[in-house]
């Protein structure tokens, strides 16, 4: 049994690792990106999306629970189809070789699509109260349960309030093969950063209509695979989003099994038991122990979790573009023109483009275990600078509440790819920001699960940097791996306590 300091480590990418592993993905192998339930009846909702006209710029700023200023939307059935299709559909499909390739509304890490999510509803307009899978392959839902559930997500939160009164709550599950097949035991980190990319959208579109959303990370863990019907050894939850406000939800109901089964993935499963592992060592078992959790992690007298306040470094101040001159491209647009920039060219960006990207995506999460209403973070942001105007090149530490760049060191394009599992076209990039965390200041604060929060916010933060960048037409970018441990020695002295959750690169494209 591993706890987070040990799943880290073992799962820590280095020089060595790569060049001893002898490791080769078996493609008649190759797990199917979607679910497939025998015997369940499916559910077509409206087809025509409400596409929220809010910029992206505004609906990724949103640090609290309820979005500014914004009348909130009918949230009927129709609602809940513009969520889903925004957070994990279909939204283009292009040609390449001679094969249509189907793309979804947020990156996932090796286009394997292993995160789903589910919809637990009350009595809403066009869809009666019921537990759903929403399947992307035909954008219908699975009904796997029906009557008023809404009960049992707030007993296994503790009673938390924006999950009492959601019209729905949507739950986000990783099925862990369809990701282990490529990247094995790494599939504990990938469920986060890939879950954080999804609900950096489902949030930017909830906000964008108005609609109060947060992220829960405190639930009983075992009671919510019950109700959604799956096993945590193949596929377990990972958070919550409730989003909307209505009736207090009633009393808890019986949860009985679901009696239909998935279709094998593929004809050879292989199991990770790391994976899963990591997984059941960070779970809560009741209501009270996830009220314990939050009260614990809330301790006002253990919120540093191992952050750097500005040092002694030279410092920039960063100028971002205000609402008014700001790019308005609707969240609907940026999610349909989001991709993953393969090339980048050397030409640098606007300092004013690059502070605004940093300073709309990195504001802070609405998240229960901060009440849902602070902006403390898990994780400090720093940047590798190659070509912005007016700023030299070099290694930063960024400080949002002071929009600040303090330079710690120099940087060159080839250490840059280096960092990034020597991939060179990492240091093309314009901007490297990686997001980084001190895994043990949070584990003794808020054990296993703590880690869980500290990935979840590098995902989230990861999908809001790729919504911020895509916000502008002539910005593009992609997130990568790295060297756990290079990243590490390279940012210290300021950040030897800190390990890399995630790493998002942007610029100008070369073509």
């Amino acid at each position: 049994m591993v706890d987070a300091r040990e799943y880290h480590e073992r799962t820590n990418h280095s020089p060595e690792s790569i060049r001893s592993d002898t490791f080769s993905l078996n493609h008649a192998n190759k797990p199917r990106p979607y679910k497939v339930y025998e015997m369940l009846s499916q559910r077509s909702l409206p087809e025509s999306t409400r596409s929220p006209d809010e910029p992206a710029l505004s609906a990724i700023t949103t640090s609290t629970d309820t979005p500014r200023g914004n009348a909130p939307s009918s949230l009927d059935a129709q609602a809940v189809h513009t969520l889903c299709h925004y957070a994990t559909g279909i939204t283009k499909e292009l040609e390449k070789q001679g094969q249509r390739m189907r793309f979804r509304a947020a990156s996932c890490t090796g286009k394997l699509y292993h995160v789903d999510l589910y919809a637990v509803t009350g009595d809403i307009d066009g869809l009666a109260p019921g537990v759903y899978h929403f399947d992307p392959d035909t954008e219908s839902f699975d009904v796997l349960r029906e009557g008023d559930y809404r009960g049992v997500l707030t007993r296994a939160t503790g009673n938390h309030t924006a999950v009492s009164d959601a019209p729905v709550t949507f739950v986000a599950t990783s099925e862990w093969w369809r990701n282990a097949w490529k990247y094995r035991e790494r599939t504990y980190r990938h469920a986060f950063w890939d879950s954080g990319t999804i609900l950096a959208n489902l949030l930017a579109v909830a906000h964008g209509n108005g609609h109060r959303a947060s992220v829960v990370t405190g639930f009983a863990d075992y009671l919510i695979a019950r109700l959604l019907g799956v096993d945590p050894t193949d596929e377990a939850p990972l958070e919550l989003v409730p989003v909307g406000i209505g009736d207090p939800a009633p009393d808890p109901i019986s949860v009985m099994s679901i009696d239909s089964e998935e279709t094998p993935l593929s004809q050879n499963p292989v199991e990770y038991p790391l994976v899963a592992d990591a997984w059941g060592q960070s779970t809560l078992a009741d209501g009270e122990e996830v009220q314990a959790w939050r009260d614990h992690f809330q301790d006002e007298s253990k919120q540093a979790f191992g952050r750097h306040d500005l040092g002694d470094g030279e410092l920039i101040s960063l100028d971002p573009v205000d609402a008014e001159t700001a790019s308005s491209r609707p969240v609907w647009s940026t999610i349909e023109r989001r991709g993953s920039l393969r090339e980048y060219s050397h030409d640098s960006i606007s300092s004013r483009l690059f502070a605004t990207i940093l300073d709309r995506a990195l504001r802070g999460i609405p998240i229960d275990c901060f009440d849902g209403e602070r902006i403390d973070r898990l994780v400090d942001y720093y940047c590798l600078v190659h070509a912005v105007e007016d700023i030299p090149s070099g290694a930063y530490q960024y400080h949002p509440d002071a929009q600040t760049l303090e330079q710690l060191g120099d940087i060159d394009r080839r250490t840059a790819g280096h960092l990034a599992l020597d991939q060179s076209v990492v240091g093309d990039a314009a901007v490297n920001v990686y997001l980084m965390a001190d895994i043990d200041a949070i584990d003794e604060t808020a054990g296993n699960r703590g880690y869980r929060v500290a990935q979840l916010e590098g995902g989230i933060g990861l999908g809001r940097l790729y919504l911020a960048t895509y916000a502008h037409r002539a910005l593009g970018g992609r997130g990568f791996t790295f060297y756990d441990d290079l990243v590490t020695d390279f940012f210290s002295p300021r950040a030897a306590n800190q390990t890399p959750m995630t790493l998002f690169a942007f610029g100008k494209s070369a073509r």
